[in-house]
């Protein structure tokens, strides 16, 4: 990618400067060990900055080629992976999941109201397009409620250095559905459904069908599903708030100490092969992730290289729910507000910037990771960002809203 100067990209030089203080304060304040932004607008590179320490115990600096644990980000890239193979017409997204996964075929769900895991009724399959939006009736092990509790006591994590995809599947069908398909938005393990269904519909591994025709055709060298050989020590760790485990969000207890190693690098099983998670088991670079990004604001290609089609990544970019995600269910764990905020395919799509109190457009397209990592994509001002930083979880502290306010307070043109 080429640099631009911010001044010809309608940046106020001044005012970007203050997202290096920000980010300064927040590793001064041991909110964040360290972090790194990357800016593009138009294509073109505006501004980069990275501050802090991507080890605290080994005084190692965040760097722009510093490894990170993408998380929730991966989501985006299998719902790409899942359109490629839409558009080979392999298969529509109203398709039952139970025509991949055949144990989805006889499932029940929770009644409405339901406090124990046997009070359900019958209920059909998810469709692809259920899963892509999560409206599956699916979930998280850190979601309140029956099913979220039952998922942590069988640990269905999608993590698991002894159980392969198919098997996490499995043992994902066998549970109770929280809700009716198409009725409720619960975040949840149906994008890591969807890894197996691009698995079966590919006849290759998740991890083989990203590296063949999305990881190389876009340059991305250093994103994968495990640390790359060669890396060194540039993988960073994991730090949170929290007493406990970082993403047992029902169970949260705090005890004054901001960055509590949770997951050493060179320790980590990010580190080792384990179960390839199409909802959260990516690694990567900033650079690597930006190239991603940009393929999707360009409408799918990069180069020479072309993912999907114009119309298929504006398909992907539009609201697919019949309101906000605040008006189909409960206050659940999600990467990003609720309230005005509509989800498309892999990610939240910006339908009113005032409901949702953040500056942003109508239209903006973002998802992040547990880590509150972010990216986003603002296609009314040709616009893209991605953050990274490793700290679990994500809604700890307000960054995400407070960087899209930085960055909208810098451009004047």
């Amino acid at each position: 990618m080429t640099s631009a100067s911010p001044e010809t990209k309608g940046f106020d030089r001044h005012r970007l400067e203050r997202i290096n203080a920000w980010m300064d304060r927040y590793v001064d304040e041991r909110k964040f060990a360290g972090s790194s932004v990357l800016i593009a607008r138009g294509g073109e590179e505006v501004w980069f900055n990275a501050t802090g320490e991507r080890s605290v115990e080994a005084a190692l600096p965040f760097e722009r080629d510093t490894m990170v644990r993408l998380y929730s980000m991966t989501k985006p890239v299998t719902s790409v992976a899942i359109m490629m193979l839409a558009e080979l017409g392999l298969f529509h997204l109203d398709a039952p999941v139970s025509e991949f996964i055949p144990a989805f075929r006889d499932m029940q769900a929770l009644v409405p109201g339901a406090t124990r895991v046997d009070q359900t009724e019958p209920a059909p399959a998810p469709t692809l397009h259920h899963l892509l939006t999560h409206t599956a009736g699916l979930s998280y092990a850190f979601n309140p409620g029956p099913l979220g509790k039952l998922m942590e006591e069988r640990r269905i994590d999608f993590r698991a250095a002894n159980a392969s995809l198919a098997e996490m599947a499995e043992l994902t069908a066998a549970l109770p559905l929280a809700f009716q398909p198409g009725s409720r938005w619960e975040y949840s393990v149906a994008i890591d459904i969807l890894g197996r269904v691009v698995e079966v519909a590919s006849g290759q591994s998740l991890g083989d069908f990203f590296q063949s025709h999305i990881f190389e055709p876009l340059g991305m060298a250093e994103t994968g599903f495990v640390v790359p050989e060669g890396t060194g020590d540039r993988f960073a760790s994991l730090y949170t708030p929290l007493a406990g485990n970082p993403i047992a969000l029902n169970a949260r207890s705090e005890d004054g100490e901001t960055l509590r190693l949770a997951d050493a690098a060179g320790r980590s099983s990010f580190e080792r092969d384990a179960c390839q998670s199409g909802g959260g088991g990516l690694v990567g670079t900033i650079d690597d992730y930006l190239k991603f990004v940009e393929m999707m604001r360009r409408g799918g290609s990069a180069g020479d290289a072309r993912i999907l089609s114009p119309r298929t990544l504006s398909f992907m970019m539009r609201n697919h729910l019949p309101g906000d995600i605040a008006s189909m269910g409960p206050r659940s764990f999600a990467e990003q507000p609720m309230e005005g905020m509509g989800f498309g395919l892999g990610g939240s799509v910006v339908i009113n910037p005032g409901r949702v109190r953040v500056p942003g457009s109508v239209g903006d397209f973002s998802w992040g990771g547990m880590a509150s990592t972010m990216f986003w994509i603002d296609p009314v001002l040709d616009l893209s960002v991605v953050f990274f930083t490793q700290l679990s979880p994500s809604s700890t502290y307000p960054c995400r809203a407070e960087l899209k306010a930085l960055v909208h307070g810098a451009l004047v043109g």
